[in-house]
């Protein structure tokens, strides 16, 4: 058997050396355009930034390591041209010398990838106007910010890739501004949540501007002008344009495979094409949303790793299947971490999925150990039976963990009951004797059981005949409040109910720092007879939130927030 692969990085290569794992004999091939076969595509900013300092760290096997190890004849430089399916042929050129020539195969493997969107304005081919999605891209970037002294610097896109890109230009002592189309960055996120990230990132010198909308660039005598439909012109010695990707997906289109979801090529759970001897994995392909059952593009290198090694084992005759993705992830800024799974608000609603939501802090490790810090910790669930669809976490140590185990319980199709009864270790310097995971489980349960009721930071416009109740300290109250609560500390509830009289028959609404308190204060209030809801994440949530709605460009929508500093 001959397979050809096309694409290295993360699908073409997994599938190669699992391929080679499998089948002793086959003849193996691999095309990729590039000059790098296999790299640390997610570490490429590290590299820009200088946390990453030698190159070849970048470099996870080369055509020579490959080879030695695998007897895998891998040919950098080498792009494929077109696929003739009825000969089973490739048309490859040399990209070094120009020629070009016909490439046989038995079984034929699409990983193109995926390339970074450059919309069609003008100055948007300039040479300071860069994207950063190969090798190649980084070490031009890097070179340009070390040898040429760049001091300012523009990254238009606040995803992944443009907030690593921002972080690392920072590291370097380079003056960054981000501008971002839409009111938020990091689209997995809901926007409350993302709100926890933007002062964060504003007070670690990241120039952050929402609702800008580029027109164009034009080259200047130090370096770039951004133009904005509206407001003036951002200037820097270098533009980074980190707006997403695009599947690579013309040798599928003009071969005549079926193309789907943004332009993805089609196939089956086995990884294979129209075509039953062409197969595609990665980036360029569609996939189904593990959660909602549609179909989705999910750009992400732990779906491709593990598409390409399911591919493989189909072309060695294994019926291998792949179940869909669900979209993991978690990302570095600075100190802080933001991590994601499953379903958002955004992603529920235009599935048509009913949904409820539950907010808890909880401290990465035991409280009383030093160094623990809170984290936010925002799950969605489904109100009839419990089962966990999405969870997003905004803190510092341990979120990494608490979404892995989150995303495995999605896996798993569990529910928040089960939640409450994972066996997840604990010692005071890793978490507590209950976990983050087990609180969130605690508080679904608790909603779901009627215990109490809640309100959101986004509901608070409709509850303004509502009475506000804090119970914080008075120190903490006079630091800063909703504007018209009243203050009664929960320890002085219970001999102070007198003066909520006034206010039986009405809803009561309570609040403290982060929703613990205020919800024991909630059963004791319901216990007496009043009607209360919790405010979902207190003070601390709501007041990050109205910041940021209220900064600059409006980051968020009128909600109805109201917050007085003292």
């Amino acid at each position: 058997m001959k397979a050809v692969i096309i694409g290295g990085v993360a699908g073409g290569a997994t599938a190669a050396a699992r391929l080679r794992r499998l089948n002793e004999e086959a003849e193996i091939v691999v095309l990729e355009r590039s000059g790098f076969v296999s790299y640390a595509n997610c570490g490429l900013p590290y590299y820009v930034g200088g946390v990453i300092e030698d190159e070849e760290e970048l470099t996870l096997q080369t055509p020579q390591s490959f080879f030695e190890r695998f007897h895998i004849d891998v040919r950098v430089h080498s792009e494929a041209l077109s696929i003739d399916r009825a000969a089973k042929t490739v048309r490859v050129r040399e990209l070094l010398s120009g020629r070009e020539y016909e490439e046989s195969y038995d079984k034929l493997l699409l990983a193109p990838g995926a390339a970074a969107m450059k919309p069609a304005l003008p100055g948007v081919d300039g040479a300071r106007v860069l994207t950063l999605r190969t090798v190649e891209d980084t070490l031009r970037l890097r070179d340009l910010v070390v040898e040429q002294n760049v001091r300012r610097a523009v990254v238009v896109g606040g995803g992944f890739i443009g907030l690593e890109a921002a972080e690392n230009l920072l590291h370097r002592g380079v003056a960054t501004t981000l501008l971002q189309r839409s009111k938020q960055v990091l689209p997995p996120l809901d926007g409350d949540m993302a709100a926890l990230l933007h002062g964060y990132l504003r007070r670690h010198g990241l120039d952050l501007r929402f609702g800008q909308n580029v027109q164009g660039y034009e080259e200047t005598q130090t370096g770039v002008r951004v133009l904005l439909k509206e407001g003036e012109p951002v200037e820097g010695d270098l533009v980074l344009l980190a707006i997403g990707v695009v599947p690579e997906n013309k040798l599928a289109k003009d071969a005549g495979l079926a193309l789907g979801v943004k332009g993805a090529i089609v196939t089956d759970e086995h990884m294979r094409t129209a075509d039953p001897d062409i197969y595609a994995v990665g980036d360029a392909v569609q996939v189904k949303n593990f959660v909602t059952g549609a179909d989705a593009n999910i750009a992400l290198a732990g779906p491709a790793n593990k598409q390409g090694r399911i591919a493989a084992d189909n072309i060695c005759g294994i019926p291998s299947v792949y179940t869909g993705a669900q979209g993991s992830s978690v990302i570095k800024l600075f100190d802080m971490t933001a991590a994601s799974t499953g379903l958002n608000e955004k992603a529920a609603k235009a599935a048509g999925i009913p949904y409820g939501r539950a907010l808890t802090y909880s401290a990465s490790h035991a409280s009383y150990y030093p160094g623990a810090r809170n984290m936010t910790v925002k799950t969605l669930f489904d109100p009839a039976t419990g089962k966990i669809l999405g969870a997003q976490i905004v803190g510092f140590e341990g979120v990494d963990k608490r979404i892995d185990v989150l995303a495995t319980a999605i896996r798993a199709g569990m529910t928040a009951e089960d939640l409450t009864e994972l066996d997840l270790a604990y010692a005071p310097p890793y978490s507590s004797a209950k976990d983050p995971v087990n609180m969130a489980g605690y508080v679904i349960e608790n909603l779901r059981a009627g215990l109490v009721r809640q309100v959101w930071w986004d509901e608070l416009e409709a509850q303004q005949d509502a009475l506000l109740l804090d119970v914080r300290t008075p120190e903490e109250f006079a630091r800063g409040r909703l504007e018209g609560a009243v203050n009664i500390p929960l320890d002085e509830l219970r001999g102070r109910l007198q003066e909520l009289e006034p206010a039986r028959g009405k809803e009561i609404v309570v609040n403290c720092h982060s929703g613990l308190r205020s919800y024991l204060a909630c059963r004791i209030l319901s216990q007496h007879g009043f009607s209360c809801k919790n405010l979902a994440g207190g003070f601390q949530f709501v007041s990050c939130v109205a910041e940021d709605a209220c900064y600059g460009e409006n980051a968020l929508p009128p909600c109805g927030l109201r917050v007085e500093k003292g």
